[in-house]
This record gives structure tokens, C-alpha cells and sequence, in this order.
């Protein structure tokens, strides 16, 4: 039995995957270190709500810790074999994580960029199944990212890379939390987008994504609204249109958030970029996530 581990922006989750890697069951649990600046109680914190996870799973599951074969880590970032690193969401420098399981659990444990991971479950069993050169972009507290050409996924010799989320979009834009202005993250970012749509449509302050979803369903043919996604759209394109005019893929998939607004988004967006797009004949298709949420669980332990 493996165990894959999501460290989002904004939650953990874990979940027990099978040899196939079907999914049987699930433990997500909401974070907020905005308040927080020290480095080693949100370390603290995260090893606590793993730990927590991972209890709770195995007694669901009549699992015991001789069960685990393997623990995978999807975390933001450019983690090595065995530490995250630059997760800037959470303010991490350098977290040897791998050396805290491994105290605890005594199993193989390995760490990769959650957008890489996310992306290899999209290519393996979802929507990306079917494409050769393609692209997963997950974006969610931020934007993670990871491309296939040929079937296999591209990793450079460094560090992670294609960090699409961090491309300047904006000379002099919005200060990023990579220390950089105008990144294409801060202006596609999900945790942004609800953020915005709260303030700028005096939406209680404590409003869920689900609540700010249904608002934007609910008045999209409002012009106020419709002006609001639509600009957010126009950025998006922006930074979608330099993808494709780089790697020409034959698909683009959404995962994170985003994915959860495709009726409202992808007919749109698709629009958009193709004004923006060098090869007017790109014969590209924008596509939505199959596993949603679960991708970077799934992809963890791939």
C-alpha cells in the first residue's frame, strides 16, 4: 500500500493508492500559516497534520505502518530527493522532511514538484491518457507546471523547472511571492482570483471557494461580472499563448481550482489565446482536469 501526500498552499492531503493507482480513500485538512512567520513551527505544523493524516487512514483501512511500502510528498517549490525547498506560499527555505518521516514511518519516501506529479496522473490516467507532447498546468494557491514531449515527462538536470507561474508577464506588475513583479502567478492564481471577486463584490470575508463559485455561476451574464472574469481571462491568455508559442502541444490541461470553473473558463480562454498564438494554425485543445484534486495525490507516488 502507498501513501501520496498533497502540500497545497492551502491544505494537505493524503490518501491510500493502490498498485493501479485508484484512489480507495482520502484525508484533506485545510492551512492557513498566513499569520505564521516562523519557518520551523510550519514545518511543525505540517509534520503534525501527515502524521494526523496518515493515522486516521490507516485505522480506517486496517493498515498498519509494516503496511507502507511507499510515501510520496507533491509539494510547491523545488524540492530535492529528500527536502523541500523555496516553497515561497509557505515561506520554506529548506525542510528536510524526508529525514522526519523517515524516523517515524522507516519506508521509502520520495519528493517531487506537485505540478509534476499532478501532471504524470493526469498523462497516466486522465485527461492527458490520450497526447504525446502535452502540458498540465495546476493552478490553485499558485501555478505548477509540467510538460510531456513524446510520451515523457522533460526534467531538467537542475533544479525542477518550467516554472511557467514565474514568467514575467507584467514588466513593473504585482509583487510576486517569489520577490519578483508582475509573474504570471500572480495574475492567474486561483487564491488571487477569490480574493479579488470577494473584494471587489463585497462578498463576506470568510466566503469558500464554493460560495465565490456559485457567485460568479450565478451573475456571469451580469456585465460588472462578466467584465471581472473576463479580464482575469485576458491575462491567462497571456501567459497560455507563450506556452504554446514555445512547445506547440497538442493539449493544455487545467487542473487545481481552475478546473472547477471549465463550463465557464476554457470556451473563452480558448478564444483568447488563439489572438494571441504566433501559429495561427496551432491545432492545440484546451482541456480540463479528470482528477481534479486527487492528481497530485495520485501523482506522488508515480
Amino acid at each position: 500500500m502507498k501513501l501520496g501526500i498533497d502540500i497545497g498552499g492551502s491544505h494537505i492531503g493524503t490518501g491510500v493508492i493502490l498498485e493501479n493507482g485508484k484512489l480507495i480513500g482520502k484525508e484533506t485538512r485545510d492551512i492557513n500559516f498566513s499569520e505564521i512567520d516562523d519557518e520551523k513551527r510550519v514545518e511543525e505544523i505540517i509534520l503534525e497534520i501527515i502524521k494526523l493524516e496518515i493515522q486516521t487512514l490507516l485505522e480506517r483501512y486496517n493498515y498498519g505502518i509494516e503496511d507502507i511500502s511507499q510515501i510520496g510528498l507533491a509539494v510547491p517549490g523545488s524540492p530535492t530527493k529528500t527536502s523541500i525547498k523555496n516553497m515561497v506560499n509557505l515561506h520554506i527555505t529548506n525542510f528536510n522532511i524526508a529525514e522526519k518521516l523517515n524516523k517515524i514511518y522507516n519506508t521509502k519516501i520520495t519528493l517531487r514538484n506537485d505540478g509534476k506529479c499532478a501532471g504524470l496522473a493526469e498523462k497516466k490516467y486522465g485527461a492527458l491518457k490520450k497526447y504525446d507532447d502535452c502540458i498540465f498546468l495546476c493552478i490553485g494557491t499558485g501555478v505548477g507546471t509540467a510538460v510531456f514531449y513524446e510520451g515523457d515527462l522533460l526534467v531538467p538536470k537542475n533544479n525542477p523547472g518550467f516554472e511557467f507561474g514565474h514568467m514575467i508577464i507584467k514588466k513593473g506588475g504585482k509583487k510576486c511571492n517569489c520577490g519578483n513583479n508582475g509573474c504570471f502567478e500572480t495574475y492567474a492564481s486561483m487564491k488571487r482570483f477569490k480574493e479579488d471577486v470577494i473584494k471587489k463584490f463585497e462578498l463576506p470575508k470568510n466566503s469558500e471557494s464554493e460560495e465565490v463559485q456559485n457567485f460568479i455561476r450565478k451573475n456571469i451574464t451580469k456585465s460588472d461580472v462578466k467584465k471581472f472574469v473576463d479580464e482575469y481571462l485576458d491575462n491567462v491568455a497571456v501567459g497560455i499563448s507563450n506556452i504554446i508559442n514555445i512547445f506547440e502541444p497538442q493539449a493544455i490541461c487545467f487542473g487545481g481550482s481552475f478546473s472547477y470553473y471549465d463550463d465557464i473558463f476554457l470556451d473563452l480562454l480558448n478564444e483568447k489565446v488563439k489572438q494571441h498564438v504566433f501559429n495561427k494554425d496551432s491545432n492545440f485543445i484546451l482541456l480540463s482536469a479528470k482528477l481534479k484534486n486527487d492528481a497530485g495525490i495520485i501523482g506522488a507516488v508515480l
